[in-house]
């Protein structure tokens, strides 16, 4: 078997630097404790669940950096290498709400085991070449148009920025993409986001195309007058800043009752020259994902087939003390159908009352009169506070570009 290139980064010390050949199920270094596992809205016990916490873990779509690739733009860089941390974890983030689209949230990868079509349509929207949706040659390009060169870094709101701009594209997941900016979720724009209708003498009105939504939200047999109101699946994005340098302790409590939602995403962040998705926690450790391991590209075979164990953590996962997280963030949360939107504002809402939590945005359900037109995108360095304060996650790259702030 072949091993994974180790990274040169800070964090070369990772886990994630181990060789397939040394990696096992086994959770010695996974604390046991009494403490509620919490991973995307699944919770879990480490003394009666560890197999089953593994393979929630190993079944998320993880992305690494890879090398050997295409050249991004054609002339460009053929690995992402120092560079693409933010890139993967916008990956992972976005590939967790299609695998939660096309898949469900209780969806399993088991080695060997043959999977679905619609699995290998997720995972070949990633992969690293021009024509998949959300490729790290997409993201890089469609970031020129924001300012953002090749092989510069991305904060959490940029990456979340450029991922909804090449969602319009999906029109097989045919999703919904807010981005809620200003600390604040405004529930009337997600709503006209996400509603939209269809003249409805019958269910034969309904294109072929558009079957799937039929049981989205919609009971098949159910009759209806004039129009049908459907909801096109919510993929919700929240950047935040937590504090300045570190992460203010107000916010701790709230932060991890968002992996407690069943509609999360997780959290794309990190520390200090590494990004990397949190898709849990337990205890005063959150669980990631790290994309800091170098692997060899992936290329489909001549059947269309993509070889997929390296797009799968097949180790314990990593974890880091909540205090030691970067400030800088993004949150994500999926809404399959308005009820699951529903049900999200109303433990929002309850967040609120938990004693010495402070709320890490606001819920309100019409646009404050000071806000800005929604979705204005402008990433220029002096954009806000918050773009103007995030951290470079992979600054240890000589060749990397440091903006003045």
């Amino acid at each position: 078997m072949w091993g994974v290139e180790e990274d040169k980064g800070p964090d070369a010390s990772s886990p994630a630097t181990l060789t397939y050949d040394t990696l096992r199920f086994e959770y010695e270094d996974f604390p046991e404790t009494k403490e509620p596992v919490w991973i995307l809205g699944k919770k879990y016990s480490v003394l009666t669940e560890k197999e089953e916490i593994l393979l929630d873990v190993t079944s998320r779509l993880w992305f690494t950096y890879r090398k050997n690739f295409p050249a991004i733009g054609g002339t460009g860089p053929t690995s992402d290498t120092g560079w693409g941390c933010m890139l993967r974890c916008g990956q992972m983030i976005f590939a967790q709400a299609l695998v939660c689209r096309h898949l469900g949230r209780d969806w399993r990868w088991v080695k060997g085991k043959k999977q679905t079509d619609n699995y290998y349509n997720v995972l070949n929207a990633f992969i690293d070449k021009k024509d998949s949706y959300y490729s790290i040659h997409q993201i890089a390009q469609m970031g020129v148009g924001e300012g953002k060169s090749i092989g510069q870094w991305y904060g959490p709101n940029t990456v979340a920025q450029v991922l909804k701009k090449l969602a319009t594209f999906d029109t097989w997941s045919s999703l919904a993409v807010h981005i809620a900016m200003d600390n604040t979720v405004v529930m009337e724009e997600i709503r006209r986001l996400c509603r939209f209708s269809y003249p409805c003498p019958g269910a034969s009105a309904f294109p072929a195309a558009e079957s799937d939504f039929l049981s989205n939200g919609y009971p098949e047999g159910a009759e209806c007058t004039n129009r049908l109101l459907l909801w096109k699946p919510l993929v919700l994005l929240i950047p935040l800043r937590l504090g300045l340098t570190d992460i203010n302790e107000a916010y701790i409590e709230t932060l991890k009752h968002c992996f407690m939602m069943p509609q999360s995403l997780g959290v794309i962040g990190g520390k200090p020259n590494s990004a990397h998705y949190f898709i849990g926690y337990v205890g005063e450790e959150l669980i990631y994902l790290d994309p800091h391991t170098t692997q060899p590209a992936v290329e489909p075979t001549d059947s269309c087939h993509i070889p997929d164990e390296s797009f799968h953590c097949q180790h314990p996962p990593c974890r880091m003390n909540i205090a030691e997280l970067d400030p800088s963030i993004a949150v994500g949360f999926f809404c399959n159908k308005e009820e699951d939107f529903n049900d999200w504002c109303q433990q929002i809402k309850k967040l609120s009352m938990i004693r010495g939590a402070l709320p890490m945005f606001e819920l309100v359900e019409h646009q404050p009169s000071h806000f800005s037109s929604p979705d204005v995108l402008n990433l220029t360095p002096d954009s806000s506070d918050a773009d103007r304060l995030e951290r470079f996650f992979d600054s240890e790259d000589e060749d990397f570009e440091i903006l003045s702030l």
